[in-house]
Parts: structure tokens; C-alpha cells; sequence
């Protein structure tokens, strides 16, 4: 008896996988191909610019004609840095390409799948969906919503506080779970921080694994740090400034001998747009990176932009790590919402994961 499309499709996203850390801005894609219920090849894409999936399992053995291709994401059919990856699956001539999802990609968005059926081909579309949505989650949205996707980062202890009144923070969680955030920043684009954060903590804001701790086979790739710095405040000595890798900075400050200042420390400097309140605007700051190709934003911030992030409807996911401390009423909380005087102005939240990393618990949350 055949093994079912999932069963394949589940191996397929096992490939793609390979690729979670090192693919941005190209989505993460795995290829299996099948014949006589045998798996006889597969790929996966691993860095923008490189073969993707399709050709690498296609090139990895002689495929014979009738075989059965599964793919993570619907074959390119289009040229971009690499030739257009249905032309390759119709030389080889499969019975049936099984495909998880549509490309949201408007570049190619089911022109692959009818290429594909006007050669005969007989195509599935939506095997194991929900997964392969998932797997690419920020560049779905980047492609569909013009945005990228936004994941906040917050620690807290029982009682719901993330720092002592005079802003000491560290640490509150475990080293295990410090070690965890930085699978988090790994998948990640782009870390999100604002001045005030940077001046409080000082922090690094780098990803400190190595290609071997990620399972991959290429070199480590450094988000890109994004601080939010209105009047710019920031020197240039903060300790993220001598550590190598990309910083945007977005001010609404014109003076040229400040911007001049932190371009000498190695920053790019970016005019943001001013909001109604005088703010940076969080809405045309996050079209503006999903502009740069950034589709995933891991931000690691204070209760304020937290909260804004939160109250505009721009974040996506919480991860909270919960650890087993009381910090006391007079400490700073998680999220600055302001005042709440009805329950129906609640934020809700969903519930994906709990599970213990360390000392503490870590809960995964979507934004209802």
C-alpha cells in the first residue's frame, strides 16, 4: 500500500528546514521525489542566489519518468537570480507534482502550477498547508501583506514584571533560556530595539551561535539591528556599535552632525515618518523594512514599544519567558498599554507552545 501525500510532504519540510536560518529573503523550500512509493532524492534551497530545492533533488540522481515531486512551495516560474525551476521539473517528466502551497509571490502565484498542467502534469495543491505557512510565515506576509512578521521577545518574572524600578534586568531568566533567544534571533532578519533599550542595558544584539549549534552547513548570517532613536540619543559608544554586522537607525532628528556621528560608527542613518503623535510612525516603519527585504523581525525591546507594537496591531507573536522570581509591585511591567477601563479594550492572546527551557517556561503566543 502507498504511503499517503503527507507522509512525503512531512519529509519535504524536513528539508526545507535545513534552510530556516540561512535562506532570507528567499522563503525556505524542500523537494522530494518519489518513485514507486521509494524516496529516490531530494533538496533543499540554502541561500538566496543558490540552485533552489527543485534542482538540487533533481540533479542529485537520474530521475525516471512518472516519478512523483514534492515540493514545499510552489516551483518558480519566472527568471530572478536563478532560471525558473518548472521549466526543470517538466524536462523530467514526473507523473504528479504535489506542492504544499500556492507561491504568494506575485512574480509567479499559480503561473507555476498551470505551466505545469498544460504539460500534462497532474498537480495537488495543499498538502500539509498550515505547515509550509508556518515555515514561511514572514515572507508570506511580506509578499501578502506588504509587511514583514513580528515577533516579540519578552522576559518576565511571576508577578509580570521585566526589570526593578531603576531598570535593572539582569538576569531575570535562566542562562538555558538566554541561550534559547538566540535560536529566535537566528531566524530572524531583523532584531527591533529602541534607544532607550540600548542606553538601559547596553546590549549586543547579535546572534552568538555558531553554523554547527544551527545544524548548517553555511556561514553564520548577523540580523540586521534595528534601534529606534527619535532625537539620537545614541553616542555611537554603545557597546553594539564595536561588535561587526548592520545597524539602522530610524530618526525623526534632521541634525546632520548627529546623523554624521553614527555614520562614522558604521551606521546607516534613515529618515523615519513622523506620526500623528509625534512618534516615529511603527506602521511605515515596518513597510519600509518589508521594502529591504526583510520578512521576519524579532524585537527585544521595553514596555513601551512593546506595548505600541501590541496596541496598533503590528506585532504577530509574543514569546514570553516566565521565570519563577517575584519582583514586587514597583517594578516595570511587560507591556505599556496604558489604562484599560473596560474589559472588552483587553489584548487576547492564543496560546501555540508552553514548554520549560531551563528554570523557566516558555510561552508562545499569537495575537488574537
Amino acid at each position: 500500500m502507498s504511503r499517503p501525500h503527507h507522509y512525503w510532504m512531512a519529509e519535504a519540510l524536513r528539508q526545507a528546514r535545513k534552510g530556516l536560518y540561512s535562506t532570507p529573503p528567499n522563503p525556505s523550500v524542500g523537494c522530494v521525489i518519489v518513485f514507486d512509493d521509494a524516496l529516490i532524492s531530494c533538496g533543499w534551497h540554502g541561500y538566496s542566489g543558490g540552485p533552489h530545492a527543485e534542482v538540487n533533488a533533481l540533479l542529485a540522481v537520474e530521475i525516471p519518468a512518472g516519478a512523483d515531486i514534492y515540493v514545499t512551495l510552489e516551483p518558480c516560474s519566472h527568471h530572478g537570480r536563478t532560471p525558473p525551476c518548472v521549466d526543470a521539473l517538466i524536462d523530467a517528466k514526473p507523473a504528479r507534482v504535489i506542492v504544499a502551497m500556492q507561491d504568494p509571490n506575485p512574480q509567479v502565484s499559480g503561473q507555476g502550477l498551470d505551466q505545469l498542467r498544460a504539460q500534462g502534469i497532474d498537480v495537488i495543491v495543499g498538502v500539509l498547508e498550515d505547515a509550509a505557512r508556518e515555515l514561511n510565515r514572514g515572507f508570506i506576509k511580506r509578499m501578502e501583506q506588504g509587511l514583514p512578521f513580528v515577533s516579540i521577545k519578552m522576559a518576565s518574572s511571576l508577578d509580570g514584571r521585566s526589570a526593578l524600578k531603576n531598570g535593572s534586568s539582569q538576569w531575570i531568566t535562566s542562562a538555558a533560556a538566554r541561550r534559547d533567544v538566540q535560536f529566535l534571533r537566528a531566524r530572524a532578519a531583523a532584531i527591533l530595539t529602541s534607544a532607550q533599550t540600548v542606553l538601559d542595558d547596553d546590549p549586543s544584539l547579535n546572534l552568538r551561535l555558531s553554523k554547527q549549534d544551527l545544524k548548517q552547513i553555511f556561514e553564520v548570517r548577523q540580523p540586521v539591528r534595528v534601534v529606534l532613536d527619535s532625537r539620537l540619543r545614541l553616542s555611537g559608544s554603545e557597546k553594539l556599535f564595536t561588535i561587526p554586522g548592520d545597524i539602522w537607525i530610524y530618526t525623526l532628528s534632521e541634525d546632520p552632525d548627529r546623523h554624521e556621528r553614527l555614520a562614522a560608527r558604521g551606521a546607516t542613518v534613515i529618515q523615519a515618518t513622523e506620526d500623528a503623535a509625534g512618534r516615529i510612525d511603527l506602521v511605515a516603519l515596518l513597510q519600509d523594512l518589508a521594502q529591504r527585504e526583510i520578512n521576519d523581525v524579532h524585537s527585544e525591546c521595553g514596555q513601551r514599544l512593546a506595548g505600541a507594537l501590541i496596541d496598533q496591531q503590528l506585532a504577530d507573536q509574543v514569546v514570553l519567558y516566565l521565570a519563577p522570581h517575584l519582583l514586587g509591585s514597583a517594578a516595570r511591567g511587560i507591556f505599556d498599554l496604558g489604562e484599560l477601563t473596560a474589559m472588552e479594550q483587553r489584548k487576547t492572546c492564543s496560546m501555540r507552545d508552553v514548554r520549560q527551557i531551563g528554570d523557566d517556561l516558555r510561552l508562545t503566543l499569537s495575537i488574537d
